[in-house]
């Protein structure tokens, strides 16, 4: 395929591993910031990258409840070190959509009177590179919350507005994924503009590309494709169904929303709670999560106020608190808060479960507590299996 001939929504292709700095150089002279994956302090972390060298080269990922470390490759020699051999990062793109801190306004007064002033806010333009299935899902759930809604978070729908996604479909499952139970994955189905398959063999190392928005036209047709021909269709096919059929985990989604709802007063919610910390930690990793607080800060002569927005979690004792006291005191009440309204109320509030089955939450918990495992332990009491 000629760089210059046009490419439209639909299309596949071929990139060679040689030529993927092209895909990162065209992004960039486009004007977008890359976002993808780095390897820092031990993990894989999302940041803004320059080229190809940026990228976790030959480096995969082990993750299980409570659990996480990096590895090398196997056997890069045999078959070439992957650049998107890990599972998912520790972080979410959440943060760069909707950001751990917003400044909201500013209020200087003095004698005399106070002045508000809204800080302009920059919306940058970001091209995140390497998104996998459930991550595109996670981000379409959190359109519907703080884009498609009622309440509309401005800040959030203007970095929607100008982010592009290239996805890259998953070439393996970690313990902690479940991505299948909750239709979320691991093939890229929707959401992107540009969906990549890497595909290695003892012989090739290329990436199948398909065109999945207008955007994605724009930058496919300045890269060095190829055609795509039926042998790299069938192999980014079968890599996709080999991820399928490893998942780590399952959760039986049938009759959970009820089970949950059904149920606010079972023990087993005393017997986690026991466990967790309620140290947020399943909440931050959490890719739809998107409760935050308004925090008003004064300066030491109380001349100058501001309000900001800050990410919080149902986990916080003060997140429920009115006046008199906390609504959920107990770490059962609010872990059951949190399992519950994911996987049960948000059905009731969006019309569609808040997880996406990344395993996020298993992985990050330092008590290595499982939410496939806490629903399964409730299921099999109620219905004495």
């Amino acid at each position: 395929m000629h760089p210059k001939r046009p490419v439209h929504i639909g299309d596949q292709a071929r990139l060679a591993r040689a030529d993927f700095n092209a895909l990162i150089g065209a992004l960039q002279r486009q004007g977008y910031a890359v976002i993808g994956p780095a390897v820092c302090g031990g993990a894989v972390v999302y940041t803004q990258i320059d080229d190809d060298s940026d990228l976790p080269i030959g480096w995969s990922d082990e993750q299980d409840a409570g659990t996480y470390r990096l590895r090398r490759q196997e056997d890069p020699a045999l078959f070439g070190p992957a650049l998107f051999g890990y599972v998912s990062g520790a972080q979410s793109w959440k943060r760069f959509l909707f950001p751990p801190e917003v400044a909201l306004w500013t209020a200087t007064g003095d004698a005399h009177g106070f002045e508000i002033e809204v800080p302009p806010q920059e919306i940058p333009r970001y091209a995140f590179l390497g998104m996998r299935a459930c991550e595109l899902k996670a981000v379409s759930i959190q359109d519907t919350v703080l884009k498609d809604g009622t309440f509309q978070d401005p800040n959030y729908a203007a970095r929607r507005e100008k982010a592009l996604f290239i996805a890259v479909n998953c070439g393996r499952a970690a313990a902690t994924c479940f991505c299948v139970s909750m239709q979320a994955g691991p093939r890229a189905e929707e959401g992107y503009d540009l969906a990549l398959t890497e595909i290695i063999t003892a012989d090739r190392h290329d990436f199948l590309v398909e065109i999945g928005s207008e955007r994605g036209a724009e930058i496919a047709a300045l890269l060095p494709l190829q055609a795509a021909t039926s042998d790299d269709r069938i192999a980014a096919d079968d890599i996709v169904a080999e991820t399928s059929r490893s998942m780590g985990r399952t959760l039986q989604t049938q009759g959970l929303k009820a089970l949950l709802q059904d149920n606010p007063e079972h023990p087993h919610w005393d017997e986690v709670a026991s466990r967790c910390l309620s140290c947020a930690n399943c909440t931050l990793v959490c890719p739809t999560c998107f409760c935050r607080t308004p925090v008003d800060i004064t300066d030491l002569g109380g001349h100058v106020a501001a309000r900001h927005q800050r990410w919080d979690s149902c986990f916080s004792l003060d997140f429920s608190y009115i006046r008199g006291g906390s609504v959920r005191p107990g770490v059962a009440a609010r872990y059951r808060q949190w399992m519950t309204h994911k996987l049960a109320n948000w059905i009731d509030q969006f019309g569609e479960s808040g997880c996406v089955g990344c395993g996020r939450c298993v992985t990050w918990c330092p008590a290595g507590i499982d939410i496939t495992s806490e629903a399964a332990a409730i299921r099999a009491d109620v219905e004495g299996d």
